[in-house]
């Protein structure tokens, strides 16, 4: 201990902390690049393998494979034996790291690193100019947020989300009027049309690739009772339409993300449910110190959420707005009971099931 006040022994651990920040984010890179390629889902299968046989399994260049492979077994992802010069994906990490292992695969989320990384410039200056950076600066974001959706809401959609809402099965089958706002590619709308026939559904989304996609994908399925639209929420005006409003992750993204919510109001029939997907996590930083995906949540907010809001001369709401800011707009919205709920298997999102 220095006698000036500075403390050595909390610098060296510091410094060490922030090697292993260095480390650990290369080794994010790393992961979504295994994913991507298919190593992890090749490798998952293989038994103890070289180098030349796992980049022949997954017809990929060997070079890349043994340097990828380098920084899997220094980071102790993956088994090395130096005897044989064979690789091993223990069984134990394949759970969090391939498709197969959905919901728990880790490695998809680790995608966003690099996507956050590619407008890293843009922040920067955002931070210097105020503003911010465009939707169409992200060109893989919906198709990362459809694997993300994919793998989290799409699996659990039946079984635990729409459960959330005593009778809202029962009432699907009979057939309602349902609305998915910000659907993005239109997978769990898609989902529910082929599930309940008898109900109407309709998804609005600001992006031309993600309506184009999702008609594509409609078409292809031969559904007749979904229609897809290209629509700022913030630009909904319909009344007492609908007696199921569902948004998955959208409203944190908004330009006027209370517009949005006095929109939906008003677009639900009087008896109508609003079921709102959005990231856990409180108003208040301080309550996030143990939250176990705080900083990976906050970065997605500030090279994202936020940004892409500000972009559009927004509020810039940003992913953690949190559940106490959540619930005051929705009160201010018109909804006079909100109730909170969280699912066991998803520390990520909670939901929110509003009615007027």
């Amino acid at each position: 201990m220095n006698t000036n006040g500075f403390n050595q022994q909390k610098a060296e651990a510091f410094t060490e902390k922030m090697v292993e920040v260095l480390n650990l984010g290369s080794l994010a890179l790393m992961t979504s690049v295994g994913h991507r390629t298919g190593l992890f889902d090749t490798m998952a299968v293989l038994p103890p393998a070289t180098s030349d046989q796992i980049a022949t399994a997954a017809g990929l260049h060997e070079r890349y494979v043994r340097e990828w492979l380098g920084a899997m077994t220094v980071g102790r992802l993956v088994d090395y034996d130096p005897a044989t010069a064979t690789y091993r994906l223990p069984a134990e990490h394949a759970a969090a790291l391939t498709r197969t292992a959905a919901p728990n695969n880790i490695a998809a989320f680790t995608q966003y690193i690099g996507l956050l990384g590619s407008v890293e410039d843009g922040i920067v200056e955002s931070f210097r100019r105020g503003g911010g950076v465009p939707y169409a600066a992200f060109p893989r974001f919906q198709e990362v947020m459809a694997e993300d959706s994919g793998q989290s809401v799409l699996p659990a959609l039946f079984d635990h989300i729409l459960p959330l809402v005593p009778g809202l099965i029962e009432a699907l089958e009979q057939g309602i009027e349902v609305l998915d706002l910000g659907c993005g590619q239109g997978r769990a709308l898609i989902l529910m049309a082929q599930s309940f026939p008898n109900s109407r559904f309709t998804g609005y989304d600001l992006s031309d690739n993600g309506i184009a996609g999702a008609w594509a994908e409609a078409q292809q399925k031969g559904l007749t009772n979904i229609r897809f639209e290209r629509l700022d929420a913030a630009a909904l005006n319909e009344v007492s339409r609908y007696d199921l409003i569902c948004t998955f992750d959208a409203i944190h993204d908004q330009a006027k993300p209370a517009t949005v919510l006095r929109n939906i109001h008003h677009a639900l029939k009087p008896d109508g449910i609003y079921l709102m997907q959005d990231i856990a996590g409180s108003s208040h930083v301080h309550n996030n110190f143990d939250h176990p995906m705080g900083p990976f949540l906050y970065t997605i907010s500030c090279m994202h959420c936020m940004t892409v809001s500000l972009a559009d001369n927004g509020e810039g709401l940003g992913a953690m707005w949190g559940q106490e800011k959540a619930q005051q707009m929705l009160t201010e919205a018109g909804f006079t009971r909100v109730e909170v709920k969280q699912l066991a298997h998803d520390i990520q999102n909670h939901y929110y099931i509003c009615q007027k």
